[in-house]
């Protein structure tokens, strides 16, 4: 490769620098992120070499926007820098720290020039791979903004509405539950709250789709809401309920958008040709293959060695040495939706999998704690997973021992 392309990326304008295999720089430019500025650095590019037979490589510090969906037209590789990545190269251009966009361009262009075999460049997934991968973040988010709001609602009738906390304080879901969020939204004070009867706590626990033990949980929650309790000043009562009420209305909206995220994800999942072997696997369901498939994407190209998706996915254990010391920890710089991607799916397969329960738990009695035994699953089960998903093959009924992705080729050749 004899021509290098860096972009320092913002959200108006861009500088862009074109430099050759000597680090001479050839050309530099602004451009806007309009499709004017796009066309402008292609045309920019063309005039310098770029061909659908030998495209020129970019370095960036973001793999997202209109921008490199662009530059990703073709074989061009792409190449997402970390910001704190260019930080480090930028000081071995210069000691007096100085910076300008322009110059971290030129910096972003020869760290591909001198150490493109250090970089991985963006994995050319499917478009259906892409999709999944936006629809299941998205819904990862929504579920982390849910139970945010949660925090801040429960934060605030502890204040002044402690009942409410006991009366969900047990069941799945608490206060993110519908007929909690119902009943919250019609009684956000112990006032009103000690005025419903008992028929309309009946009534909104059936609207909210509960079937069973309605008549139970009504005369529980009455008798919780009218006890005698510690009470706010009346005015003062009145203005918390009204923040409780504009709190549940973003918790219905949080809650509608992660059901209905939920739903695209799965829908998109399914339609993709990797579903069919994410599933076999015990405790993969939809959402969690979603995920999986979300940050592993399927381009085979990508991880050559199961070795290093796990190292991606922070479940391989990292090694400092240096002379008589030695340390084994774990990974903290990882794809931190894919562990805890990972994390669900190595906890529901305890109750799928007697491989994997055994394994656990040979690795607690061991003396590892919860997590550090889930992490050790995953890592095992991820090693799996990347050689199903290269042989294309489901995964093999798991023996006690839980099988190595040795052991699994060897009953397949079978």
């Amino acid at each position: 490769m004899d021509v290098f392309c860096g972009i320092d990326w913002a959200e108006g304008h861009h500088d862009v620098a074109i430099i050759d295999n000597t680090g001479k720089l050839l050309a530099k430019c602004r451009i806007d992120d309009d499709l004017d500025g796009y066309q402008l650095l292609l045309d920019l590019m063309a005039g310098h070499g770029d061909s659908a037979e030998s495209p020129i490589p970019v370095a960036i510090e973001t793999s997202r926007g209109l921008l490199v969906a662009t530059l990703r037209t073709g074989d061009r590789q792409i190449f997402a820098i970390n910001p704190m990545g260019a930080s480090r190269y930028r000081d071995r251009h210069g000691v007096s720290r100085k910076k300008s966009d322009p110059g971290d361009a030129l910096v972003l262009a020869n760290s591909i020039r001198t150490d493109m075999p250090m970089h991985r460049p963006l994995a050319d997934d499917s478009d259906v791979a892409q999709a999944v991968a936006v629809l299941a973040r998205a819904h990862q988010d929504a579920v982390w903004n849910r139970q945010q709001i949660a925090n801040q609602l429960r934060s605030l009738l502890r204040e002044y509405f402690p009942a409410a906390l006991d009366a969900w304080r047990h069941k799945a879901g608490g206060l993110v539950r519908a007929d909690a969020r119902k009943i919250l939204a019609a009684a956000p004070t112990p006032t009103m709250a000690a005025e419903l009867p008992l028929w309309r706590l009946k009534v909104m626990m059936h609207s909210a789709g509960r079937k069973r033990g309605i008549d139970e949980d009504a005369e529980r929650i009455q008798t919780l809401f009218r006890q005698s309790a510690a009470r706010q000043l009346p005015t003062v009562e009145e203005a918390m309920g009204t923040q409780a009420k504009a709190l549940l209305v973003q918790l219905n909206a949080v809650c509608r958008a992660v059901d209905e995220l939920a739903k695209a994800a799965e829908r998109t999942f399914r339609s993709h040709p990797d579903a069919p072997v994410m599933l076999s696997f015990p405790g993969i369901g939809l959402g969690v293959g979603a995920r999986l498939l979300a940050e592993i994407g399927d381009d085979r190209k990508r991880f050559a060695t199961a070795g290093g998706l796990k190292a991606y996915a922070g479940a391989a254990p990292i090694i400092r040495a240096s002379g008589k010391r030695k340390y084994v920890g774990r990974r903290f710089v990882k794809n931190n939706r894919l562990n805890h991607a990972g994390y669900l799916w190595a906890f529901a397969t305890l109750t799928h999998s007697k491989g994997a329960n055994a394994h656990y738990r040979r690795r607690r009695e061991t003396g590892d704690w919860h997590a550090q035994a889930l992490r050790h699953l995953f890592n095992r089960m991820l090693g799996q997973l990347h050689h199903c998903l290269l042989a294309r093959v489901p995964c093999v009924k798991q023996s006690p021992s839980l099988q190595s992705p040795r052991q699994q080729r060897q009953l397949l050749r079978e």
